[in-house]
């Protein structure tokens, strides 16, 4: 009797799956295309134009052929991009930071997690929003936000919530990449400080990146390991996620979803087998290039599912709270920094 019936996995099924998706990621590639070129030409986050140019076509999200292969983009690619953010990290790496910058860097996620879901009460938001925008301030931004929401329960204003932190946290992170170099000139600060100021406080790996080496290379390198330490601490976040979550995450048909999904146990193995240094340095390059293109894909998808009135709905409160939970980790980091906590 089993014999009869078809694999998920067989080619026929595959075949048909694929023809099904395609219209829509085709979709969200164009923009994720269109959108990187523009941004490498003329300048500007990438993440943040793919969002609001798939806000543009809202349209096909609500039905026709283009639907089926958005929520591809939106969740199976989505996770394959978390997946391979492993590439940029190794073990080395983290233990080359020292005790400092990783208590700094422990105790700023945590405690802007934590400060976002007081804050979130306090303004009258969901709970939800404020554990996302705070794993999102504390974390690596956009690719946080993204991680975090696939384990988050899926209810009618949770793809609103994501698409107002990536908006809000790239909007901040590209803010802080111009304003937070100033900071450091004017508190005089060493390299090794600046290095971990920038990479304890700018939300994306991107904007570390170009704030740290515009003051200088030491500053460019250290600011790059603290980030990258902070890009680890998405695996514990996630596993925190899904334990706080555990009794609300379930799938369509009532059935509980693993305990470890696929897509972090992904990036963990891919990090040790990159810490073992079996990755070429090529292939490190590609992989990371890829996950940027999924996530950018993504994006857009989730753009396509958002519309501009859903978003107005939510008003000025989300905006509070994510320059409220900036603001605390700036001071956090500089608080660690002054009284000698995040000394290499």
């Amino acid at each position: 009797m089993a014999s009869l019936e078809p694999t998920r996995l067989s080619l026929p099924n595959l075949f048909a799956r694929g023809q099904q998706v395609m219209p829509g990621v085709i979709i969200c590639v164009t923009i994720a295309l269109a959108t990187t070129f523009i941004a490498d030409n003329y300048g500007g986050p990438t993440l943040l134009y793919a969002l609001l140019f798939g806000m543009t076509l809202h349209f096909l999200s609500e039905e026709g052929r283009c639907l089926a292969g958005i929520e591809f983009s939106a969740r199976t690619i989505l996770r394959l991009g978390v997946a391979l953010l492993g590439v940029r990290i190794t073990l080395e790496q983290v233990a080359e930071l020292g005790i400092g910058p990783l208590v700094t860097v422990i105790g700023g996620v945590t405690l802007t997690i934590a400060i976002g879901a007081l804050l979130a009460r306090v303004l009258g938001l969901e709970r939800d929003m404020g554990l996302l925008t705070g794993g999102s301030v504390a974390i690596c931004g956009a690719s946080a936000a993204l991680a975090l929401s696939a384990v988050m329960p899926r209810h009618e204003t949770h793809e609103r919530n994501t698409i107002m932190t990536v908006a809000g946290v790239t909007t901040l992170s590209t803010m802080a990449m111009i304003v937070y170099p100033l900071l450091v000139s004017a508190l005089n600060l060493s390299d090794s400080d600046a290095g971990i100021l920038l990479g304890g406080t700018i939300h994306d790996v991107a904007q570390v990146v170009g704030a740290g080496y515009m003051i200088s290379e030491g500053t460019g390198d250290i600011s790059t390991f603290v980030k990258l330490m902070r890009v680890a601490m998405l695996v514990p976040a996630v596993m925190v996620f899904m334990f706080i979550f555990r009794n609300s995450r379930q799938e369509e048909g009532g059935r509980k979803m693993p305990l470890l999904p696929s897509f972090l146990v992904a990036f963990v193995v891919i990090v040790l087998i990159n810490s073992l240094g079996w990755i070429p340095t090529m292939a490190t390059e590609a992989i990371t290039d890829l996950s940027r293109w999924c996530l950018v894909t993504a994006i857009a998808a989730l753009g396509i599912k958002t519309s501009f009135q859903k978003l107005a709905v939510v008003g000025w409160k989300p905006v509070i709270l994510m320059m409220a939970e900036t603001l605390f980790l700036l001071l956090l980091v500089l608080a660690c920094i002054y009284f000698g906590l995040a000394g290499m």
